[in-house]
Order: C-alpha cells, then structure tokens, then sequence
C-alpha cells in the first residue's frame, strides 16, 4: 500500500481502478480544497524546477487556473489583471535583473 495524502487530477481514481488497483479516495470541502491547491502549486512548481520540461510548465497552469477557480475569480479575470500588469510594469522578454538602488 502506497500513502499519498495529495490532491490529484480529477481522472487519477478512475485510472487507478482500470489498472486493476484500488484507491482510496474523498472530495475535499471548499476551504480543504483551497489548502490543497496551493500545497499542489509548490509540488507542480518544484517539479518544474528540476525537470524544467512544457509538461510541468503545463501542470503548474492547471493548477493556477484551478486556484483562480477556487477563489472566485474568472480566468478572463486572471488574463485582464495579467495584461494590465504586463502594459503598466512590463513583462520579462527583456531579461532585467535589478542588482540595486541608490537612495
């Protein structure tokens, strides 16, 4: 018996049954679910830093578009605050590393 504890992908039960396993499984209330989210922002984003591959950049936006969910915000939402960031403070094409500022 293998111990995980972790919020999975909606589909992860369903695979584990077809593959002649058994899990053991619950849904989460609202303020759990949230708990769990950003738990599963910091796994994603720690995977992406040892693999830097397009499938954990892929898992850490599922779980960033799952957390806008969550905490009541619509992506259209997410993508405007995005944009207006990106038109007032510049995004990060031009690869500024700030080393300090005189006072």
């Amino acid at each position: 018996m293998k111990i995980h504890n972790k919020l999975v992908r909606d589909k992860i039960p369903e695979i584990i049954e077809k593959s002649g396993k058994t899990c053991v499984a619950h849904v989460l209330s609202n303020e759990e679910y949230i708990t769990e989210l950003d738990k599963k922002l910091q796994e994603e984003a720690t995977e992406y830093l040892q693999d830097k591959n397009i499938e954990e950049m892929a898992d850490l936006l599922e779980v960033l578009y799952a957390i806008c969910t969550a905490r009541g915000y619509t992506l259209e939402e997410l993508e405007s605050v995005r944009k207006k960031k990106a038109e007032e403070r510049g995004g990060f094409a031009h690869k500024i590393f700030l080393e300090y500022v005189k006072e």
